[in-house]
């Protein structure tokens, strides 16, 4: 699953609107497509803001997913390249 996805993915979840901030760009974070051309590569500052019922859980479920390096990725990035074991 690529970042993006997870990204908009866990956002969708929430009823709050999410939105990502980059330089002077602003583009909605429930949205994989607005996310893929955001161009936040790893290791880019991005701001991650959400209005709402839920916002506060929103955006610390968020920044977590952002902290933790998307591990669900790095786990399907090693699983693709070990070999199977026979």
């Amino acid at each position: 699953m690529r970042p993006a996805y997870l990204f908009a993915e866990t956002a969708s979840k929430f009823s709050s609107r999410v939105e990502l901030v980059k330089d002077d760009i602003r583009i909605d974070g429930k949205s994989v497509l607005s996310i893929l051309t955001l161009g936040a590569a790893q290791g880019a500052q991005v701001l991650v803001e959400a209005v709402g019922d839920d916002a506060d859980a929103a955006v610390a479920e968020l920044e977590s997913l952002l902290q933790s390096g998307f591990p669900e990725v790095q786990a399907a990035k090693v699983s693709e390249t070990e070999p199977d074991e026979v």
